[in-house]
């Protein structure tokens, strides 16, 4: 558990690590769908590379790609967005309220960060909440899983923090 109000559950998905210059390996991106959307959501791809594209397409999940939009994310509430971390042209906060804005109802969103930084986490944390999203759970992912009666060594390449609206934030549940 990291703490919080309330605390947020830590989970270990034993994944293989990204390629470089790459947010994910193909069975992150699996694993993030199937988790995290259902058939028909529509999930919005903000990572590099085209493994969560791979999964959207094998999961039969609808998806926008704003690189190959003029117009951007779209107008239809999203169930899943998916982004690496840092961002490219875009202030955290300005980033977060417009997820806020494109979210469905209990939709959320998935940030991939490179793991080592101790305070990354906390930053994308803090900006998250400042525009009404709630921290909903810590994915560690890792290329060795833990092993029962063994000591933990494992090899971390990824945090995944996943957010969610809040209802906190405006004072009114969402539908």
């Amino acid at each position: 558990m990291v703490p919080g109000d309330p605390p947020v559950p830590i989970t270990v998905w034993p994944v293989r690590s990204p390629d470089p210059g790459e947010t994910m390996s193909n069975a992150m991106g699996v694993r993030l769908i199937h988790n995290l959307s259902h058939p028909s959501d529509l999930v919005i791809d903000l990572t590099s590379g085209p493994q969560l594209a791979r999964a959207v397409i094998a999961a039969r999940r609808r998806t926008h790609l704003p690189h190959a939009r003029p117009g951007g994310w779209g107008r239809e509430a999203a169930a899943l967005i998916v982004t690496g971390w840092p961002l490219d042209g875009a202030t955290p906060a300005g980033f977060f309220d417009r997820c806020r804005a494109s979210l469905a109802a209990g939709g959320c969103v998935a940030v991939l960060l490179p793991h080592g930084d101790l305070t990354l986490p906390v930053d994308v944390v803090i900006a998250a909440k400042q525009a009404g999203l709630a921290y909903l759970q810590h994915i560690v992912a890792a290329d060795r899983p833990p092993r029962r009666g063994l000591r933990a060594q494992m090899d971390i390449h990824t945090d995944v923090l996943i957010l969610t609206r809040s209802a906190a934030a405006d004072g009114v549940a969402d539908d």
